[in-house]
């Protein structure tokens, strides 16, 4: 196995949690800009408040997106494994 190849292993595995923990990550920061503007708007200085919206949505998301999201592990590790002999040499 060369440099280039755990190079090329390295970027596929960070692109594939890049690309799987995004949309969760833009749930909860749309969801908690919304609750901010809320709080300013009706001047409640909860801190505690943004959790339980945050929490629904990021779990909401997860029922929407969690089959794209395995789909997008298996076939990384489906590759990662059809790839295992060239890695070992």
């Amino acid at each position: 196995m060369t440099i280039d190849d755990v190079v090329v292993v390295a970027q596929t595995a960070i692109y594939t949690i890049i690309k799987c923990a995004a949309p969760l990550l833009l749930v909860s920061l749309c969801v908690g800009l919304l609750v901010s503007i809320f709080q300013t708007v009706t001047s409640i200085q909860e801190q505690t408040l943004t959790f339980v919206p945050k929490i629904l949505s990021i779990f909401l998301a997860l029922i929407l997106l969690g089959h794209w999201i395995m789909n997008n592990m298996v076939e990384y590790m489906t590759q990662l494994w059809t790839n295992f002999d060239t890695y070992i040499r």
